[in-house]
């Protein structure tokens, strides 16, 4: 069997007997959570609940704005709520879902100590000092963590949490065409059958406004090619899901093997690397093209980053894209420099 249920057995009902009676259970995603972030922290909150009866809070931090997940929230009924509208200190137990201490992509103050941290991403220093702490990173989706301690733990649950998980595993891998261990797909083809396929449906074909394709035009207007690199600058985004969107969208171009995009959001700007070559190592290369400017983390294939406080003048924007231009080529020990526009003028 491909699921680890010793394991998820073991480490969850120290989970289940360590957290009985401690009060109020803040469950936080990542900043911008995608759908891998809100099915484990949705997953996590039912299992809690089941378990022990305490009240559990889904937050996160920055906005949800791709339209794939905002019909997922809809859809599925996710009652997730913006960090900014809660107060951490309120709660007794502060969880970690697909993030981790101090790796820069979620909203937790500082000072907060965490309990629980869950994430399929390299493990951090400070994630060692957290009372409870369960890292895989060779699994595909933090969700399939979560799928395999309802299992082990026998705990049941509907379609619409069976949809959240699946669709989480489906978009994370890329229906199980990257970056996916043997557990990510049995848990992909248990769930299969319990799915609603209407909601799945309307998840994967949203409706999008019409400032979506502004920035399909702004990232074909500003990439430029250096060999077989490809880099783009969307400048300031109003949904910085569009970064990471617009990278996967350009590495189908043929002859690109690394895709590297950034775009500016409320004072910070949002990196995203992308590459079809599993030996450049995406979360290892954006952590030193990043280097001291940000924070950063990925995995084999695709790793992001955030660079705080970013002055949004386009000159500025500018400069910032040929130092991380700079470092990316300087990493890759390649001599083009100059580069050619995607779009010739």
């Amino acid at each position: 069997m491909a699921l680890d249920l010793e394991r998820s057995k073991r480490i969850s009902s120290q989970l289940v007997e360590g957290l009985r009676g401690k009060g109020r259970v803040l469950i936080l995603s990542h900043d911008n959570p995608d759908p891998d972030s809100l099915a484990a922290a949705m997953a996590l909150k039912h299992f809690i609940v089941i378990k022990t009866g305490q009240q559990c809070v889904v937050a996160y931090g920055g906005i949800i704005g791709r339209g794939e997940n905002l019909v997922m929230v809809k859809e599925l009924e996710i009652d997730a709520v913006p960090l900014e509208k809660l107060d951490p200190e309120d709660f007794q137990v502060i969880c970690l879902v697909d993030t981790q201490p101090g790796v820069g992509n979620n909203s937790l103050p500082a000072n907060l100590p965490v309990d629980l941290v869950i994430d399929h991403h390299p493990l951090r220093p400070q994630t060692q000092q957290c009372r409870w702490f369960d890292i895989r990173e060779d699994y595909g989706c933090t969700a399939t963590i979560l799928f395999e301690y309802l299992k082990a733990q026998e705990v049941s649950f509907g379609t619409k949490l069976a949809t959240i998980i699946y669709y989480a595993i489906k978009s994370e891998t890329q229906e199980l065409g990257r970056e996916w261990c043997p557990a990510d797909r049995e848990a992909y083809l248990a769930l299969f059958p319990l799915v609603n396929n209407r909601i799945l449906f309307n998840i994967t074909h949203p409706k999008v406004p019409r400032c979506y394709f502004f920035s399909f035009n702004k990232a074909l207007k500003n990439a430029r090619i250096y060999e077989d690199l490809l880099i783009f600058n969307l400048f300031s985004v109003n949904n910085p899901d569009m970064v990471s969107e617009m990278a996967d969208f350009l590495l189908r171009m043929e002859g690109v093997a690394l895709v590297l995009g950034m775009g500016l959001f409320n004072g910070k700007e949002i990196i995203s690397l992308r590459t079809a070559t599993i030996n450049l190592l995406a979360g290892d290369l954006i952590g030193r093209i990043i280097g001291d400017l940000g924070t950063s983390g990925g995995h084999g294939l695709m790793a992001g980053g955030q660079i705080p406080d970013v002055d949004s003048e386009p000159a500025a924007q500018r400069r910032l894209q040929a130092v991380l231009t700079d470092r990316l080529l300087n990493c890759l020990d390649r001599q083009e420099r100059k580069g050619k526009k995607l779009i010739p003028s």
